[in-house]
C-alpha cells in the first residue's frame, strides 16, 4: 500500500504524502510499529517543517518554510482521490506477519505507544491528519482558512462517507505554517475495512483489544455535513477564550511570527469532543465486531493526556520492579521524542507531555512530587515551533531533571534549539541510548494488568474504564 494512482495520466499519490508527517499520529505509529519489531527509532531522521532553516532571517524562514510546507502537503486537486481505507490498510501493514497477544486502538498518546510495546501488542489510531496548501495568506485569517477547509472536506467526505474530518486552525502549535496550509484530522466513525481483518486474522486466539480515548472538549462549529472546525486545540495549554489579540501571551505570539491581527469570531462554538477523541460511534462497533468475535474488549476514556501518562509510568515502574530490575531511572518525553523499545530495554520509567506547554510540564513534575524519588530524571524536551509565555521555559525544564536524587539530566541539544526548532524522533533515540543498562528483560504486561492499573487510576485520575 505504498502508493495508489490518482487517475490515468495523472500522478501517483503515495501514502507517506497523505498521512502528515508532522500530525500527531505519524510519529507514533512509526514508533509503535518499530517496538513491534523490535527495533529502535534511530532512523527516524526527518526534522519537522518547524525545525529548519534555522540560520535564516524570520521573514525568510517563514517564507521557506511556507514553501517546504505546502510541498509536502496533498494538493487540493488530488484530494478526491484520498482514501481513508486505503490508509488504514498503510497504517496496519506497518506491523509485521504474525500474530499479537492483544492491540491497543485509540487517540494519538505516547502512553498507549508504551503500553503497547509493553504488551508485546500493536497500536492503532482511530485518526489520521491530512494538511492541504493553501493560497499565500495570513496565520491570523482563521475565517480564510475555514472556508479552503470546507471545500478540501468536502473532496475528502465525497469519497469517504464513513469518516468525519476535524479543522483545527492553531498558531500555538502551527504558527506561521497556518497560512500555507490547512490542517484536517480524518476521523474514521466505523472500524475501516483493513482494522477489521487485522483484528480477526491478526491475534492470538482470544487476545484482548484495549480502546483508549481523549474525551478534552472544545468549542467547534459545523461549517457543513461531516465537516468541523475549531479555533485553537487543548493541547497547546490555552483555555478557548485566551485565543485572543486581548490576551498578552497569545497577542506576543502572533506579533513574533508576523501577525497582527486575530478577528474575534461571530459565533460561539458549542463544545465537542476535540481533534483526537476519535468519533463515538466507533467504540461501538468495535464492541460489535469483538462481541461477534468472542473477543474480549475494554474502553478507558480519559479527560487529560496526563492521566494517561501518569497510569502508564506507575504500571511501568510496578512492572520492573516485579521483574527485580530497578526503577529508578524516569525519562520525561514529550511530542515525537519517544523510543517505546529503547525504553522498555533500557529499564526507564516513561512519563510523556503531549506538547511543551506549561501546564503539561506541571503535570509532569506533580506526578514527580507524588512519587517516590528516582535516583535520575532524564527530560527530552520538544520544542515547541513557536515563541510564547504559556510554553515550558528552559528553567522548568531544568526544575523537572532535579527532582532526581542523583542523576538529573537534560538534552543539551534539545535545549539548544529550545523553542523554536523542534527535533527529529531519532534525537530521543540517540539519548536513550546512552541510559542503556544490561539487564534481565521485564517479563510482557498482560492486558488484566493494565486494565486493573487503570481501574484503580480511575477514582484519582479520572479515567471512566468499562
Amino acid at each position: 500500500m505504498e502508493e495508489f494512482v490518482t487517475g490515468p495520466g495523472e500522478r501517483g499519490l503515495t501514502m507517506d504524502r497523505v498521512m502528515s508527517h508532522d500530525g500527531p499520529e505519524r510519529p507514533l505509529l512509526e514508533a509503535a510499529s518499530r517496538a513491534a519489531r523490535g527495533r529502535s527509532c534511530d532512523d527516524l531522521n526527518r526534522v519537522p517543517v518547524l525545525g529548519r532553516h534555522g540560520s535564516l532571517p524570520d521573514s525568510l524562514r517563514r517564507h521557506a518554510l511556507a514553501h517546504l510546507d505546502r510541498a509536502e502537503a496533498v494538493p487540493l486537486e488530488q484530494l478526491p482521490h484520498v482514501d481513508a481505507a486505503s490508509v488504514a490498510a498503510w497504517i496496519a501493514e506497518h506491523y509485521p506477519a504474525g500474530s499479537y497477544p492483544g492491540v491497543v486502538i485509540g487517540s494519538a498518546h505516547g502512553g498507549a505507544v508504551h503500553l503497547a510495546a509493553a504488551l508485546g501488542a500493536a497500536w492503532l489510531p482511530t485518526t489520521f491528519t491530512v494538511t492541504v496548501p493553501r493560497d499565500d495568506s495570513s496565520a491570523g485569517d482563521w475565517a480564510g482558512a475555514m472556508a479552503a477547509g470546507a471545500t478540501a472536506a468536502g473532496l475528502i467526505l465525497a469519497r469517504n462517507p464513513q469518516v468525519s474530518v476535524r479543522q483545527v486552525h492553531d498558531p500555538v502549535r502551527r504558527g506561521p505554517l497556518c497560512g500555507s496550509t490547512i490542517t484536517l484530522h480524518v476521523r474514521w466513525r466505523q472500524l475501516p475495512p483493513a482494522y477489521r481483518h487485522f483484528l480477526r486474522t491478526r491475534l492470538d486466539p482470544g487476545a484482548p483489544v484495549l480502546l483508549l480515548r481523549d474525551t478534552r472538549s472544545w468549542p467547534v462549529v459545523e461549517p457543513g455535513p461531516g465537516h468541523s472546525f475549531q479555533l485553537g486545540s487543548p493541547a497547546s495549554g490555552l483555555a478557548p477564550e485566551q485565543y485572543s489579540m486581548e490576551y498578552a501571551p497569545f497577542r506576543r505570539l502572533m506579533y513574533s511570527i508576523g501577525e497582527q491581527s486575530w478577528p474575534v469570531p461571530g459565533w460561539n462554538g458549542l463544545p465537542r469532543y476535540a481533534e483526537l477523541a476519535g468519533e463515538p460511534e466507533l467504540d461501538r462497533d468495535l464492541r460489535r465486531l469483538c462481541a461477534d468475535s468472542g473477543r474480549p474488549v475494554h474502553r478507558a476514556l480519559y479527560r487529560g493526556p496526563d492521566a494517561l501518562s501518569s497510569c502508564v509510568a506507575d504500571l511501568y515502574r510496578r512492572m520492573l520492579a516485579a521483574a527485580g530490575r530497578n526503577a529508578d531511572r524516569c525519562v520525561i518525553e514529550s511530542g515525537r521524542l519517544v523510543d517505546p523499545w529503547r525504553v522498555l530495554k533500557s529499564g526507564l520509567v516513561p512519563f510523556w507531555c503531549e506538547f511543551p506547554s506549561r501546564a503539561a510540564v506541571d503535570a509532569a513534575e506533580w506526578w514527580l512530587a507524588g512519587s517516590a524519588p528516582f535516583d535520575s530524571v532524564t527530560g527530552l524536551p520538544e520544542a515547541p515551533g513557536t515563541v510564547c509565555d504559556t510554553h515550558a521555559d528552559v528553567a522548568q525544564w531544568r526544575a523537572v531533571s532535579r527532582f532526581a536524587r542523583h542523576r538529573p539530566d537534560l538534552s543539551r541539544q534539545a535545549m539548544g534549539r529550545y523553542p523554536l526548532l523542534p527535533l527529529a524522533t531519532s534525537h530521543a533515540s540517540t539519548v536513550i541510548r546512552g541510559l542503556e543498562k544490561q539487564s534481565p528483560d521485564p517479563d510482557p504486561l498482560t492486558m488484566p494488568d493494565v486494565v486493573t492499573a487503570l481501574r484503580q487510576a480511575g477514582s484519582r485520575l479520572g479515567f471512566l474504564v468499562g
